[in-house]
């Protein structure tokens, strides 16, 4: 090199990435056809990770903190470079800055229904949607199979193949999972958890961990979302009892504010109270016969009066105790009874 070009040479004496766009996840240093001069300072913000690189092999790897470059700050570089005795003179090597931030805010959505089997079910179709979070967790693991030596690298590169990997594991996700569906789809953390727990490994893959990851809807053939409404409802009703004196209580506001004001809040009442019984025993499960010894004569059942049951439910039915859903299933169950 003559003497001009080598008085031309810029040197440089201080590496740092005062980065302005959270999108940006990679930046590579500028070098152009500059060195580094010995001694230089090395600047790394949290949330940063400075990476240097000698023909195209990750050498040096700094954290958060301020680095004066020699040979005992750049041990792996020293012994690629066989600076055994130390270096005086400047030299070349590309630095990589990663954005180690968590990456917020990104969406996720079915574009077509997924299919997911179920035990239940045996086969569902669903769109989702919803928000997640993730960040770079291994740079190396990052550099070696999404970046390479790129100027820069993006979010927006990446995560439409995150949003695939999204979709793909939501199917394997909730159908690997010991909860039924039904039971996910009415506890929608349940589900996030069971799809996070799916993403993970195909994340760390690329060098990326799952920070969060949110199910904001879920929207379900109209048979199955009937079922799931059902099942929400009865488990919102809980004590039948309890639920029985709060329809009563209905009962006398209603009728109080209807023609003939408090004159039939007497037969309403009475019908109201016996619903809690007449459910109840409907979908209670039949007794066992006990066995007795034969000095000992067991006493006979009082029969069911199943016209009277049937009578007090189409009375509650009549008068807007129960839904008419309530009033099928109970039904069903009186008369499979009377079958036996």
């Amino acid at each position: 090199m003559g003497l001009r070009s080598f008085i031309k040479k810029q040197f440089i004496d201080a590496i740092e990435w005062d980065w302005q766009d959270d999108d940006v996840l990679m930046w590579k240093f500028p070098m152009a056809d500059n060195e580094i001069q010995n001694g230089a300072s090395l600047t790394v913000r949290d949330g940063q990770v400075a990476v240097f690189i000698n023909e195209g092999q990750i050498a040096d790897v700094f954290t958060a903190g301020r680095y004066e470059l020699t040979t005992e700050t750049l041990p792996v570089m020293t012994n690629l470079r066989n600076w055994r005795m130390g270096f005086d003179s400047p030299f070349k090597s590309d630095v990589l800055f990663f954005s180690t931030r968590l990456q917020q805010g990104r969406k996720w959505g079915t574009t077509q229904p997924v299919t997911v089997r179920d035990s239940d079910f045996g086969m569902v179709r669903l769109r989702a949607f919803g928000m997640y979070s993730y960040k770079i967790n291994d740079v190396t693991q990052f550099y070696q199979t999404i970046t390479g030596m790129n100027d820069s690298y993006r979010a927006e590169q990446i995560e439409p193949q995150l949003r695939n990997l999204i979709v793909s594991d939501l199917a394997s996700g909730l159908g690997q999972s010991q909860v039924p569906f039904i039971d996910l789809a009415a506890n929608q953390g349940l589900m996030a958890d069971e799809i996070k727990k799916e993403l993970q490994p195909d994340f760390a893959k690329y060098g990326l961990s799952v920070e969060s990851f949110v199910v904001e809807n879920v929207s379900l053939p109209v048979e199955l979302q009937k079922t799931l409404d059902k099942r929400i409802s009865m488990g919102m009703i809980g004590d039948m009892d309890a639920y029985t004196r709060y329809q009563a209580a209905e009962a006398i506001e209603h009728a109080a504010k209807n023609e003939g004001g408090m004159a039939g809040i007497g037969a309403g009442l009475g019908v109201g109270m016996n619903m809690g019984q007449v459910m109840s025993e409907a979908m209670a499960p039949k007794a066992q016969p006990q066995q007795h010894s034969q000095s000992a004569a067991a006493p006979e059942a009082a029969p069911i009066d199943f016209t009277a049951k049937l009578s007090q439910l189409k009375a509650l039915l009549d008068q807007g105790l129960i839904s008419q859903e309530d009033y099928d299933e109970t039904k069903t169950k009186i008369l499979t009874q009377l079958s036996k």
